[in-house]
């Protein structure tokens, strides 16, 4: 006979007590070199010798040069230099680059996008060399050749034309368009339109004009001596170089709060919504408490939103929050995908969850829980190569390092209920938040004009 989870869960006596919740162990130090090459590139080598595997992270910001609004030409040939940057140097065509990454159990991967041209990779500690060298070589000579950028494009606009039919692309864009406007931060996908027009010619100049060591980052974590590898990696890298500097974001605007605009989808049966409000950065003492806060209201699935609108009132197969970081700071994200006769009910009850969030101080419950689940979560990252190798990618590209990182999980042991309540007041009060809710707007219009703070096209 089955069972169910409430009985699994329940005995003569009355509920299961549940055990208490464990005390995480601080994580260990980490043997770490924190240089600048002489060619201008930030180099982080960092020790994690579980396995004989090296993690690579290279991040080039590749904002357009003296831009304050968004290129979608730009963009568009970011995106094919992105996906025909590793195949094939003036040494190498593209099966040669292959092959030399397979036979040290390597691999190459680029993406981009309005920050930043980031190339990841990873190989086995014995290949390091090897995958520098292709690298290297990729860097300072890549060739893309006619057929490779025709083939290239001609993917992008199969895959362009696909996403841009996706409800959570057209909503993330209508998001960033309400939030950031013309600013190049809110143009993260290129129309096909714009890639068909893009030429070989194009990549080569963008190539030599933002493919810049100074200014760039590279994390490398593995099984290796970080003293050693760095000296390694000057070797490897020096005859890449650049006069200028690789080109940072432009600052963005203060997020403000305001209404949620209605952006109509014409015959959608699903509504997507898309809040936004101001954060702050990491190096802010009330990051901490800022974390803790998003997790209680929808950071995990323990969350309160999660618990109102997917499990209590089955508005929504997914509802979460996150922090975004963004340059020099971070957002608050809130999203949930709904049917259209509920999306009123569902914006009405995430906003309420908002309100409770800054008026009701959390419970010593809830606190714990959160506490323990993101501390679990950041030693959990940092115990794989490759989530170790992210993790700091991410911090080096704000300024920060080693050191931050292992004091986060310090700082997420002294926050207090109290400062989480401070936090989610401060930060999480619903009239900070703007959006969108994407949808059709004949069939939400009407609702949504009752709840108000939409405005309606």
């Amino acid at each position: 006979m089955t069972r169910t989870a409430a009985e699994i869960a329940s005995t003569e006596r009355g509920p299961r007590e549940l055990p208490p919740l464990g005390v995480q162990p601080p994580a260990a130090e980490l043997e770490h070199v924190d240089t600048v090459l002489p060619n201008g590139l930030r180099v982080l080598a960092v020790a994690s010798r579980g396995v004989p595997l090296v993690e690579l992270r290279l991040r080039i910001p590749f904002a357009k040069r003296g831009a304050s609004t968004g290129d979608p030409a730009y963009a568009a040939r970011a995106e094919v230099l992105a996906g025909t940057i590793l195949t094939g140097t003036s040494n190498r065509d593209r099966i040669a680059m292959d092959t030399d990454l397979a036979l040290v159990g390597g691999e190459l991967d680029a993406v981009v996008d309005p920050e930043k041209l980031l190339i990841e990779g990873s190989c086995l500690a014995e290949g390091l060399d090897r995958l520098l060298e292709v690298l290297a070589d990729a860097l300072t000579s890549a060739s893309y050749v006619p057929s490779e950028v025709d083939n290239e494009r001609a993917r992008l606009v199969e895959r362009l034309s696909v996403a841009w039919s996706q409800p959570s692309i057209i909503a993330r864009a209508a998001l960033q368009r309400h939030r950031y406007a013309d600013h190049p931060y809110a143009l993260e996908v290129p129309q096909a339109s714009d890639v068909t027009a893009v030429t070989g010619e194009d990549v080569r100049a963008m190539h030599a004009e933002s493919v810049l060591p100074r200014g760039s980052s590279l994390v490398l974590v593995g099984d290796f001596d970080p003293a050693e590898v760095t000296g390694r990696l000057a070797q490897a890298l020096g005859g890449w170089t650049g006069e200028q500097t690789a080109q940072e974001m432009p600052p963005l605007p203060e997020l403000t709060g305001g209404d949620t605009a209605l952006v109509h989808r014409d015959g959608a049966v699903q509504s997507q919504i898309r809040l936004a409000a101001q954060g702050i950065a990491r190096t802010d003492e009330r990051y901490a408490a800022l974390q803790l806060a998003n997790m209680i209201y929808g950071g995990y699935f323990s969350s309160r939103l999660v618990e109102n609108i997917r499990e209590d009132k089955g508005y929504t197969y997914g509802a979460s929050s996150r922090l975004e970081f963004t340059p020099a700071g971070c957002s608050v994200l809130v999203g949930a995908d709904t049917a259209s006769e509920v999306t009123a009910a569902a914006l009405l009850e995430t906003r309420y969850e908002l309100a409770r969030l800054a008026i009701v101080e959390p419970s010593e419950a809830e606190t714990e829980s959160v506490r323990q689940y993101a501390i679990g979560s950041l030693l959990t990252a940092r115990s794989s190569q490759a989530g170790l190798a992210s993790q700091l990618a991410a911090l080096v590209a704000v300024g920060l390092g080693v050191e931050w990182l292992s004091g986060h999980q310090a700082r997420l042991e002294a926050v207090t209920r109290e400062q989480i309540a401070e936090a989610a007041a401060e930060f999480f009060a619903p009239s900070r938040f703007t959006g969108v809710v994407v949808g059709d707007a004949e069939l939400l219009s009407a609702k949504l004009r009752v709840l108000g703070g939409v405005v309606i096209p």
